[in-house]
């Protein structure tokens, strides 16, 4: 079997990118006149986990705004990086329902649904302008079916309780104007909805899936509720474990099931980050009726690792899938936060003395450190969140503003950054369908997630978190190849393919 290793190395001290690529070759290992035992990487074919069903990312408003102020060369470029063979060959689309932060402002597709209650005047105008129109050229563009999430940031405020707020989300979401008006109900700062709308709302939760699915939008995925547990200064609703799950057992499922949806749509619950995830879908998986009707769990990375977290899921619940929907740079794009480059040369979140090329780099690497986690703990599609902003980390309807893999220029261009070339690189070896095999590393400074390809070829990630470079040696089914580069701080990806 060929080998095929690629890197991306960027270079701290004048913020160059240096990409290598070579071919390396297997021996038999018994030919050796000595056992291999340092430095060694083993995978194990035999031994397998989930399948990996693809990558996507989210199609927000301010993502299709920018696309759709694009020349149709530029706009069809840019959507390459993410749709079709050429790129991130991507088989996932998340989109909101209603507004979110990244909307240009609040808005909902039934304007007063207490003097409407039959929801007569629902209607998604708004999302024809920009979204529809750009996500059906994405569509067009897929080098394989695609599938599309829905979450909703908030039901109708009117349906809602005032805001409960906390300094822990003012501290940990930021990005807005965090004085509040707790008496009255809006679509920020969370509330919850009021029990005597849950018919109501799953409703307009079915209202809304039909209307896409009869513009052409594959909807076949919905989270009963973005970040559930998160009062932000923008689009929000709190709900418990309980409530969602007597929410969907009875009203949105009965809704689906009426509508001739329920066996066309998977429920995914949580949608949140990983650290409380287990509390909250334990609570709501208790319930053996309602737990059988949930496809998965929805996760995203803003509270840490938590690894073992999915680990935990995926044992717990071997037959639920584990979605990766939601991550981003936490900082403007080229912008940092706070802190600095850490001893050994890899940088981490938030440094503040990084220049804007350093920024790119970290996050390729933590981009890269969350996925080879999540792998090992049991992911099986993973979404990204803005497949592009601008340099402002917008447009948003609130303060603030984060990054994304691909950033919208001023002049209508738009740029790669180097965390997009690292996404490339791994959806280059680990395609839909691939399945996760077992893998040893023989230390701590070397990352790796290994999988089987459809095709029988085998991806492996390997990513270098030491200062220097370091040579290892790649062990399956009794052959070896030694001495493989890894550059110091990148992400080394391999391709073993039949000769």
């Amino acid at each position: 079997m060929a080998v095929r290793s690629r890197s991306v190395v960027f270079n701290l001290s004048d913020g160059s990118v240096r990409r290598e690529e070579k071919r390396l070759s297997w021996v038999d290992e018994a030919t050796l006149p000595k056992a291999v035992e340092a430095n060694v990487v083993g995978l194990y074919p035999d031994y397998t986990f989930q399948t990996v069903e693809g990558w996507g990312c989210a199609m927000t408003e301010a993502s299709c705004y920018l696309l759709s102020r694009m020349t149709p060369e530029n706009r069809r470029a840019a959507l390459s990086r993410w749709f079709g063979p050429e790129g991130m060959d991507a088989r996932f689309i998340r989109m909101h329902i209603d507004s979110c932060d990244y909307a240009l402002s609040e808005y909902q597709a039934v304007e007063d649904p207490i003097a409407d209650p039959e929801l007569k005047t629902f209607n998604i105008e708004r999302d024809r302008k920009w979204i529809l129109p750009v996500v059906k050229e994405a569509l067009q563009m897929a080098g394989g079916p695609v599938r599309v999430l829905l979450s909703p940031w908030s039901p109708p405020w009117q349906w809602k309780t005032p805001p409960e707020f906390s300094q822990n989300d003012a501290a940990v979401y930021g990005g807005g104007d965090f004085t509040v008006d707790t008496t009255k109900p809006g679509r920020k700062f969370g509330g919850r909805l009021k029990r005597e709308y849950y018919g109501a709302w799953a409703a307009y939760l079915v209202k809304f899936i039909q209307a896409y699915l009869a513009e052409g939008i594959p909807v076949s995925m919905l989270s009963i509720q973005n970040e559930a547990s998160a009062a932000t200064a923008w689009d929000s609703c709190l709900w418990s474990g309980e409530q969602e799950r007597t929410f969907l057992k009875e009203y949105l499922y009965p809704a689906l099931e009426r509508a001739g949806l329920a066996n066309s749509i998977e429920i995914f619950i949580w949608d949140h980050n990983k650290e409380r995830a287990i509390e909250h879908i334990d609570e709501f998986m208790a319930d053996a009726e309602a737990a059988a009707k949930v496809k998965g769990f929805a996760y995203h990375w803003y509270s840490g690792d938590h690894f073992e977290a999915l680990a935990l899921l995926r044992e717990r619940y071997p037959d639920r899938i584990l979605m990766h929907s939601e991550s981003c740079p936490l900082h403007k794009p080229g912008n940092p936060l706070s802190g600095s480059a850490t001893e050994d040369g890899v940088l981490n979140k938030g440094s503040a003395d990084r220049t804007p090329q350093e920024c790119d780099y970290g996050d390729a690497i933590d981009y890269t450190h969350d996925i080879i986690g999540d792998l090992n703990g049991g992911m099986q599609r993973w979404i990204d969140w803005n497949m592009i902003v601008d340099r402002d980390g917008g447009p948003r309807h609130v303060g603030g503003g984060f990054g994304a893999p691909l950033i919208c220029e001023d002049d209508g261009s738009f740029s790669d950054t180097v965390c997009y070339e690292y996404l490339k690189l791994i959806a280059g070896v680990i395609r839909p369908g691939a399945v996760r095999i077992g893998k040893s590393v023989f230390g701590r400074e070397v990352e790796a997630a290994a999988c089987r390809n459809a095709d029988g070829s085998f991806g492996v990630l390997l990513l270098n978190r030491a200062a220097e470079d370091q040579a290892v040696n790649l062990r399956m089914a009794g052959r070896i190849v030694q001495n493989i580069n890894l550059p110091a701080g990148a992400l080394t990806t391999l391709l073993i393919e039949a000769e």
